[in-house]
């Protein structure tokens, strides 16, 4: 039988640190204020033409280093985003050329927030089925060049940084089925992904689109901010409150184990608050999280890698570990997978 595993990850965060107060400087806003309703205490931005690819190419070289195999050894390039180069082609295209890794297919997701667990589950499919051996998946984004940095848009840019996180993902043949309870076998186990259009319009960007009667853009529809993200807080935190925990108990129940089984949560950073009231739902223990939006902000798909990515460096995601993610997102979309380390 066919399974696949996380065999590497790699993290990259640009070095501009953006802090509460270097945004009070031009927002109505306060440290206390973001503190509070988010716990973010800075984010990072990038600076001149650094762009969306050119994060996931340090993050995508980090973790096939951390992998143990060469770029010739990667099958598949599957790159989730919501802030691409260009409109098209999409931004897979332009980080495989960046990585001199011509000639297999690349491919873009664009399911926001959770976009990587989508990955996941994409790779996993995928190498399970013989078609690719290794998958080279990548969240990353840059936010910072497309949020309204006036008071109109307040409550969306404080929340926002830049970053971009890799995982290779790898397949191996078992003789026999591999069970949860094996902590000598690294192994992605389940993914578990929903979905929900009614809700679309609460978390968007209306243009440019091709939904307008002519011109994707106008002079209008910029001087609205029609370009800008645009968020209903209120109903995004009750959604993602609701069913980040649901998703998550999916993921137990399919596995037929309980949060005292389950060594680390690392989940999506949009807010510490929908976090912290996930972890209370499901009673998992605060030691049990970890959580990295304090310092980087929510950098929707690339949140979940990068966590991973400090979690290793700080000693705290270790070698047999039971690891459960899930993450909730523009669309509706929300997920969960659980994976041995």
């Amino acid at each position: 039988m066919i399974y696949s595993r996380i065999l590497g990850v790699g993290g990259y965060v640009p070095e501009e640190v953006v802090t509460n107060e270097n945004l009070r400087s031009y927002l109505d806003t306060s440290d206390e204020w973001i503190r509070q309703r988010t716990g973010i205490q800075e984010r990072r931005w990038v600076s001149g033409t650094m762009n969306t690819s050119d994060l996931a190419v340090v993050a995508s070289e980090r973790a096939i280093a951390a992998a143990g195999i060469s770029k010739s050894d990667v099958d598949l390039i599957v790159f989730c985003t919501l802030s691409p180069d260009h409109e098209f082609p999409g931004t897979a295209c332009f980080l495989q050329a960046k990585l001199g890794m011509n000639g297999i297919p690349a491919l873009d997701i664009r399911q926001q927030c959770s976009g990587f667990i989508y990955g996941m589950s994409i790779a996993d499919a995928f190498i399970r089925s013989g078609t690719y051996k290794n998958v080279l998946l990548v969240g990353s984004e840059v936010h910072s060049k497309w949020l309204d940095k006036s008071t109109r848009g307040r409550e969306v840019t404080v929340l926002f940084g830049d970053g971009a996180g890799a995982v290779v993902i790898g397949g191996f043949d078992s003789p026999k089925q591999i069970s949860v309870r094996d902590r000598n076998v690294s192994c992605l186990l389940s993914t578990h992904l929903h979905a929900d259009g009614a809700y679309a319009k609460e978390l968007w960007v209306e243009a440019p689109g091709t939904s307008f009667a002519h011109d994707r853009i106008t002079p209008e529809t910029v001087e609205r901010g029609d370009h800008f993200p645009k968020m209903n807080g209120k109903t995004v935190f009750v959604h993602a409150s609701k069913k980040m925990p649901e998703v998550m108990d999916e993921a137990l129940r399919a596995n037929e184990i309980t949060v005292d089984d389950v060594d680390l949560f690392v989940l999506h950073q949009a807010n510490i608050r929908i976090n912290e009231m996930a972890a209370k739902q499901l009673g998992i223990p605060e030691e049990k999280v970890f959580n990295t939006i304090h310092k980087f902000g929510n950098t929707t798909a690339a949140t979940i890698p990068l966590g991973l990515d400090e979690a290793v460096k700080a000693g705290v995601l270790k070698p047999g570990m039971l690891v459960l993610s899930a993450a909730f997102g523009s669309g509706f979309t929300w997920a969960s997978a659980l994976y041995r380390w």
